[in-house]
């Protein structure tokens, strides 16, 4: 169980290396920047969570495993970025399988520190979601999840249902992959149609 979660860990920092990466080219940093904005994406959520958790160290700096991912993470970007960019969703696509792998990881973290289910299921949103917050910042954009679009709470979703499953001892290699796959398929169908929350304000400027 432990070696599916670090691949499902290290899946996770691959794909928002990748994403992060991709957003910094889009804005046309130096690699230096691009580099930096892929770690702090790959790692932020994660990092948040482990500060969240009391004596529990940071995991990229106890295992540098995850710092070598997120280089080649940021290499494989950069090298194939004619390619990717050739893919009209290659940015969304690396940020929804980010979201997926981490949710199900912060879940799973809750549980191992036998945090409630409420509170682990935060920990799998903030996982998932809080590094592209920290990436959208540094490259001065309106975080994703602060707009109307759906993201967040596909996290949220994905999450409960991984930890109900869980709870109820319905536990394996099945139980992640199919809390990833909803995830991953709710967070494209809602790309894919613009579904989004009813707006709470005006059209009206002036309102």
């Amino acid at each position: 169980m432990e070696e599916i979660i670090s691949y499902i860990s290290i899946g996770g920092v691959f794909a928002f290396a990748i994403s992060g990466a991709l957003t910094a080219m889009e804005k046309r940093l130096d690699i230096f920047g691009v580099f930096i904005i892929a770690f702090a994406t790959s790692v932020g959520g994660g990092s948040l969570r482990d500060v969240l958790i009391a004596n529990k160290n940071v995991f990229w700096l106890i295992e540098p495993a995850y710092t070598y991912v997120a280089i080649a993470g940021t290499v494989f970007a950069v090298i194939f970025r004619p390619k990717l960019c050739k893919l009209k969703q290659a940015l969304s696509l690396f940020d929804t399988i980010g979201l997926a792998l981490y949710t199900i990881i912060g879940v799973n973290v809750g549980i191992y520190y036998g945090l409630p289910g409420v509170s682990s299921i935060a920990l799998g949103t903030i996982t998932g979601a809080f590094g592209g917050v920290i990436r959208d910042i540094l490259v001065n954009d309106v975080p994703l999840i602060f707009k109307k679009e759906i993201y967040a709470t596909i996290s949220i979703f994905g999450g409960s249902i991984y930890y109900l499953f869980y709870v109820n001892d319905m536990q394996g290699l099945w139980v992640e992959l199919l809390a990833i796959g909803i995830i991953i398929l709710l967070r494209l169908l809602v790309v894919k149609f613009e579904i989004s929350f009813p707006s709470i304000y005006s059209k009206d400027k002036g309102n």
